[in-house]
C-alpha cells in the first residue's frame, strides 16, 4: 500500500492539472454568434459602399480615415433614416445584424455610418509616420464629436447609395446610436457624454476607461455630474488586463457601470470571462442593439442621480429654459435688489434686462464694451470697461465714474459699498491684482500673484473672500479683515478642468461665481457650473446645454433662480436652494464639521 500512495499521489495531482488546462481552455474559447449575426432566408439585404476621407486641418491634419456607409432595404429617401456610428470600422457583422432586426421590426430603419481611425501618410512614402487613433479616440474632449458631425456625416450626405438613393439623415439625438471597442468605446462614450444633442444611444465593448488620456476619471464625473439623456451598455471580461499599466480594464468597467447606475442612468452591461477580444461583444450585439432601440421612437429622458448634493439644490423634473430677447452675445450676469438681472451685450452695444417676465429688454446703451458688472447696496449697477474705469449707472444712460486704472474681470460690490475687483494682468505671465476700491473713491491692491485671476465673491456671513484662477483648477480663499483687506491666502477650492479641444489650455476657464444660503460655492467653468462644498471639494457638476458657461448668478424672486451664460445665450433655471447677492447684508451660515 505504502508503494502505491506515490504513484496514486502523482495520478491525482496530473489529473489536477488537466482539469485546470481543460478549465483555462474553455474559458479562452471564444465565443459563438447567433442567429441574428448570420444571413437569413427572405431577409432584405441592404448595401454598402466606402470611401476614403482626408479631415481637414481644423481637426486632424492629413489623417486619412475609410468610411463605410450601410443603407438597408427598406430605406426610403423621403423619410430621413436613423443613425448608428460605429468606430474603427464594420465590426460585430453590424450589416447583417442590421438586415434582420430592421426586417424583425426590432430597430428602425438606420443607416450604418462605420469610420476607421485616421492615420496619417509622408507623401511619397508608403509607410504611416504617424497612426492617431489613440489621440482621436482616447481624448476627452468633442473633437471627434465635431469631426463626425461637421466633416463625416456631411460627406456621407453628399453622396448616394449604390442604386442611386439620396442620403437624408435624421437630425434627432434620439434617433442616433454610436458604438466602438477598446478605445473606440470611451470614444463611443465622450461623444454622447459630451454631446447629447448629438447621441444617445451607446455601446462601449472592452472600453479603455483607464489612464491613457484621462478616460480613467469618468466614474468620478459621472457620480458628480447631474445625469443626462443617455443609454449606455457595457461590456468586459474578466481577464482584460490589455495593458496594466494603465490600469485594471475590468475593474474600470465595473466602475463604470457602478457610477452610472448611481447616477441614474439606463444602463445595462453584460461581463463575460474572456480578456481584451472581440468574440463575447460580436455575440450579443444583436442583444445588445435590441436593448439600445427597445420602446423606440419614445424619447430618452435623464434620470435622476443619487448624488446628495444634485437632490439637495435641483427640483427634479426642472430643466433650463432660455431667456427671450433680441441680444446676439450676452456676458457678465448682475442681479439688482429686486432680483431683475442685468447683463452686457457689446455686439448689440446695450445693458439689458431681464424682468419677472423672463424676458431681456434694453436697460442702456453702452459705447465701450463692459467686461464685469455687479449691483451695490445702493441700488446702482456697477460696470467695468474695457478702457480700465468703473462705472456707475443711477438711472438708463446715466453713468458716473467712481474709479480709473482698473481693468477687471470680475467685481462685486460688498453691503458697505466697497468694490472688490480681480485684474488678470494683460497676458498669463503678468500676475493678477485684486483691488478695494473704497466708496470714497480710494483704492489700493490687496494681494498680486494669482494666475489670470477672473471671478471674485464673498460668503454669504462675510468671513471669507474668494478668488479664482481661469488657468489652474483653483479658487483661491482668503479669511476678511475689518479693514476690508486679506489674510490667510490659500489656494483651497480644487475644481475638475475639462480638457480643451483647441490651444485654449487645459485649466478650469472658472469665471463667475455665486454663493447660496448654505455656503455652497457655485463655479461657472468651461466643464459646466461646478457647485462645491465649504471644505473645498466639487459635489455636483450641472449638466448645461451646449457650449461653455461663462457668467452665472442667483436673481428672480427671493433669489431662487440661477442664471447663466452658455454659448453666449442665457439660461435660468429655479433651484431648491437660493442664492444670495453679494451686497446682501452678512448672514450666518449653518453650522458644518471638517469633512
Amino acid at each position: 500500500m505504502k508503494q502505491l500512495l506515490p504513484s496514486l499521489l502523482l495520478v491525482l495531482v496530473w489529473a489536477a492539472l488537466l482539469c485546470s488546462v481543460i478549465s483555462l481552455c474553455a474559458a479562452q474559447t471564444p465565443y459563438p454568434i447567433g442567429p441574428d449575426s448570420r444571413p437569413q432566408p427572405g431577409v432584405p439585404q441592404g448595401k454598402t459602399f466606402q470611401f476614403d476621407l482626408t479631415a481637414s486641418t481644423k481637426y486632424y491634419p492629413g489623417a486619412k480615415s475609410t468610411v463605410w456607409v450601410y443603407v438597408p432595404a427598406q430605406y426610403a429617401p423621403d423619410k430621413p433614416a436613423c443613425l448608428c456610428v460605429g468606430l474603427d470600422g464594420p465590426n460585430y457583422l453590424p450589416q447583417t445584424v442590421f438586415d434582420n432586426l430592421i426586417a424583425k421590426r426590432q430597430m428602425p430603419v438606420t443607416i450604418g455610418v462605420f469610420v476607421s481611425s485616421g492615420t496619417v501618410t509622408k507623401p511619397g512614402t508608403d509607410q504611416p509616420p504617424r497612426f492617431d487613433r489613440c489621440y482621436e479616440f482616447d481624448s476627452t474632449n468633442d473633437t471627434f464629436a465635431r469631426f463626425l458631425l461637421e466633416e463625416v456625416l456631411p460627406a456621407v450626405g453628399r453622396r448616394k447609395t449604390p442604386d442611386g438613393r439620396a442620403i437624408h439623415i435624421s437630425t434627432d439625438p434620439n434617433d442616433h446610436m454610436i458604438y466602438g471597442a477598446s478605445s473606440g468605446g470611451v470614444c463611443a462614450f465622450t461623444a454622447a457624454w459630451l454631446r447629447p444633442d448629438l447621441f444617445r444611444r451607446v455601446f462601449t465593448a472592452i472600453g479603455t476607461y483607464v489612464g491613457m488620456r484621462g478616460a480613467d476619471m469618468y466614474p468620478t464625473l459621472v457620480r458628480k455630474t447631474e445625469p443626462k439623456p443617455s443609454r449606455i451598455f457595457l461590456q468586459d471580461g474578466s481577464q482584460d488586463t490589455w495593458n496594466p499599466l494603465f490600469d485594471n480594464w475590468y475593474t474600470q468597467n465595473r466602475s463604470m457601470e457602478e457610477s452610472l447606475s448611481f447616477a441614474g442612468y439606463d444602463v445595462n452591461h453584460n461581463w463575460g470571462t474572456l480578456g481584451h477580444e472581440g468574440s463575447h461583444a460580436q455575440s450579443i450585439f444583436p442583444d445588445v442593439v435590441r436593448w439600445l432601440w427597445r420602446d423606440y421612437p419614445q424619447p430618452i429622458e435623464a434620470g435622476w442621480s443619487g448624488n446628495s448634493m444634485l437632490r439637495t439644490i435641483l427640483k427634479r423634473g426642472e430643466d433650463w429654459r432660455p431667456v427671450a430677447g433680441a441680444y446676439r452675445a450676452a456676458t457678465g450676469l448682475a442681479v439688482s435688489p429686486s432680483g431683475d438681472v442685468y447683463f452686457d451685450d457689446a455686439v448689440m452695444g446695450a445693458i439689458y434686462r431681464v424682468g419677472a417676465d423672463g424676458a431681456a429688454s434694453v436697460f442702456a446703451r453702452s459705447a465701450v464694451p463692459l467686461t464685469a458688472q455687479a449691483f451695490g447696496p445702493d441700488g446702482r449697477l456697477y460696470a467695468a470697461t474695457a478702457d480700465g474705469r468703473l462705472l456707475a449707472y443711477t438711472a438708463p444712460g446715466k453713468a458716473t465714474a467712481v474709479a480709473h486704472g482698473v481693468y477687471a474681470h470680475g467685481i462685486f460690490v460688498s453691503s458697505d459699498g466697497s468694490i472688490y475687483a480681480t485684474e488678470p494682468g494683460a497676458h498669463d505671465d503678468v500676475p493678477s491684482k485684486i483691488w478695494l476700491i473704497r466708496p470714497n473713491g480710494s483704492k489700493r491692491v490687496i494681494d498680486t500673484g494669482l494666475r489670470h485671476a477672473t471671478g471674485i465673491i464673498m460668503t454669504p456671513d462675510h468671513n471669507l473672500l474668494f478668488a479664482a484662477e481661469g488657468r489652474t483648477h483653483w479658487v483661491y480663499s482668503y479669511v476678511l479683515q475689518s479693514d476690508g483687506t486679506l489674510q490667510e491666502k490659500q489656494r483651497f477650492y480644487w475644481l475638475h478642468t475639462a480638457e480643451s479641444a483647441d490651444d485654449a489650455g487645459d485649466g478650469s476657464d472658472a469665471t463667475d461665481m455665486a454663493e447660496d444660503t448654505q455656503g455652497d460655492l457655485y463655479v461657472a467653468t468651461r466643464m459646466g457650473v461646478q457647485v462645491c462644498d465649504r471644505n473645498g471639494r466639487v459635489e455636483g457638476i450641472l449638466t448645461l446645454p451646449p457650449g461653455q458657461v461663462t457668467s452665472l448668478c442667483f436673481g428672480g424672486e427671493h433669489f431662487g433662480t440661477l442664471y447663466i451664460v452658455c454659448g453666449g445665450t442665457i439660461y435660468r433655471r429655479t433651484m431648491l436652494i437660493p442664492g444670495v447677492p453679494g451686497w446682501a447684508a452678512p448672514a450666518p451660515l449653518p453650522p458644518f464639521g471638517a469633512g
